[in-house]
């Protein structure tokens, strides 16, 4: 009696696992390179260009872009638009009830949108977007149904239409598979774009955690030590009881 319990629970798992499968977009790997400050740089300069009009960062500061190798006048000249100073947050002008008046729902603050999301959830969303009528922005994406937020890159990566195709499962069933169809070129190629995408997102990944390098080589350097201090305090030990034995 108890196996027969424990199989029908399975089998009525069985239908909402099918359902989870079909319906989920399968994510891209982000190429995340925290240690590349080149890519870091192409990142925050697309993320103040295209980002930073209605998305804040009101976590990170201006002037800590100098451990990206930026110097105070770079900072100045490249990527502060809006008077403010080298030291103040990365806010934005655009209140919260005006946007949400223009939106339906305020664009969220970027600041730790990589941990929250993950970097493989932004890199594959940024590229997904496809024109959709029947929306307000006239913009869609397959990773985020009926998303608020219009395709601000689009001019890069051109204009994608959605495909809808009917495939045989071959067991007498049939599913649809959603494909994006290039109908309009941009200024860049796909591995191109892929690529401005991939920069962008690492810079929100390091946006997330700005110490992350830094902890993770003090880690090494706290691992290398505890180690060698082992070794000493081992050959401490024996030199300490050698006469005991």
């Amino acid at each position: 009696m108890r196996r027969k319990r424990v199989l029908l629970f399975f089998l009525c798992l069985v239908p909402l696992t099918a359902f989870a499968s079909g319906s989920k977009v399968t994510l891209d790997q982000a190429p995340i390179r925290l240690t590349d400050i080149l890519s870091l740089q192409r990142g925050v300069q697309t993320f103040v260009n295209y980002c930073l009009t209605c998305h804040s960062a009101d976590f990170m500061r201006y002037n800590r872009l100098k451990d990206l190798g930026l110097s105070e006048k770079q900072i100045i000249d490249n990527l502060i638009f809006t008077g403010q100073k080298p030291g103040d947050l990365m806010t934005i002008a655009m209140k919260k009830k005006e946007a949400k008046q223009w939106f339906g729902v305020a664009p969220p603050d970027l600041s730790v949108i990589a941990r929250s999301r993950g970097a493989d959830w932004l890199y594959t969303y940024l590229r997904q977007f496809y024109r959709d009528e029947s929306t307000a922005t006239g913009w869609n994406n397959l990773v985020f149904d009926k998303v608020a937020m219009p395709h601000v890159l689009y001019q890069l990566q051109g204009e994608q239409l959605l495909k809808v195709e009917t495939i045989d499962d071959g067991h007498g069933g049939k599913h649809e598979v959603k494909k994006l169809e290039l109908s309009k070129p941009g200024l860049l190629t796909k591995t191109e774009y892929d690529m401005y995408v991939a920069d962008l997102v690492n810079y929100l990944v390091y946006l997330g955690e700005p110490s992350a390098s830094y902890r993770v080589q003090l880690g090494i350097f706290v691992m290398l030590f505890l180690f060698g201090m082992l070794g000493l305090t081992y050959a401490l030990k024996h030199d300490f009881w050698k006469e005991v034995h």
